[in-house]
């Protein structure tokens, strides 16, 4: 169907004589026509515009969303990095500890290997090893402070420890003042595989004086044992009590 102003124009180029009513109203209708299509226009620029902004909101959301997501899972992970990296470092660090305490423990035992080895040769010189074990009887006797004694020793040892126990004896009676009675335990010797040394015996066989060369070495091992290590490997800083 022709619009309204369409069909009028047809009529007046075919009759240039219509009255001017007519035109007027032909006018009127292109104007209304014109502007119902400039409102249509604007209106529809208007949707266009309203189109536009709510779809720059809504990808506004989508992003935001998605970026909070991808910064959430991010910091997820960079957490569990974290843990990872800190527990990899603690197992690290505990193996390089354990490796090294273990290094300082055997340096040690190679140690007191090698002095057990080494008391041995203690007793070859016969001289020497009978002022030790002289030493050793009268350390006993001083504890004791006993009129009996018993020496027990290994029975390679024996002719050497009778003449440090007339040694002894004799040493104890002039600065205690007090006579004792020390015979050599025949019955009982030490073990021929023990590194040297005596057993004081006294409150009738109820209190025995380990003084062998084995059993003082342990007592170093222990005794010594914190110097020894501050010696060789110098002050653990992370340790907070000393010995």
């Amino acid at each position: 169907m022709q619009p309204p102003h369409a069909l009028f124009t047809r009529r007046l180029a075919a009759n240039p004589y219509l009255s001017l009513p007519e035109l007027q109203v032909s006018n009127e209708l292109k104007k209304m026509t014109a502007f119902i299509r400039q409102e249509a226009l604007e209106k529809a620029h208007e949707i266009h515009l309203k189109a536009d902004e709510e779809f720059a909101i809504e990808k506004s959301k989508l992003v935001r969303g998605e970026t909070a997501e991808i910064d959430k899972q991010y910091e997820k992970k960079f957490k569990q990095a974290g843990m990872s990296q800190q527990i990899t470092k603690s197992t690290v660090a505990n193996k390089t500890r354990i490796k090294v305490l273990s290094a300082r423990q055997e340096l040690l035992d190679k140690l007191f290997q090698q002095a057990q080895e080494q008391l041995s040769s203690r007793t070859s010189d016969a001289s020497a090893y009978q002022g030790i074990c002289k030493n050793l009887i009268l350390e006993g006797l001083y504890a004791l402070n006993e009129k009996k004694v018993a020496i027990r020793a290994r029975k390679a040892d024996y002719e050497v420890v009778r003449k440090s126990i007339e040694d002894a004896t004799k040493e104890y009676k002039e600065n205690v003042k007090n006579d004792v009675s020390v015979e050599l335990d025949e019955k009982e010797p030490l073990p021929e595989d023990s590194a040297g040394g005596v057993s004081i015996v006294g409150g009738g066989g109820k209190i025995d004086i380990n003084n062998t060369f084995d059993e003082r070495l342990k007592l170093l091992e222990s005794d010594a044992l914190p110097s020894m290590r501050l010696t060789l490997f110098g002050e653990n800083k992370n340790r907070k009590f000393h010995d």
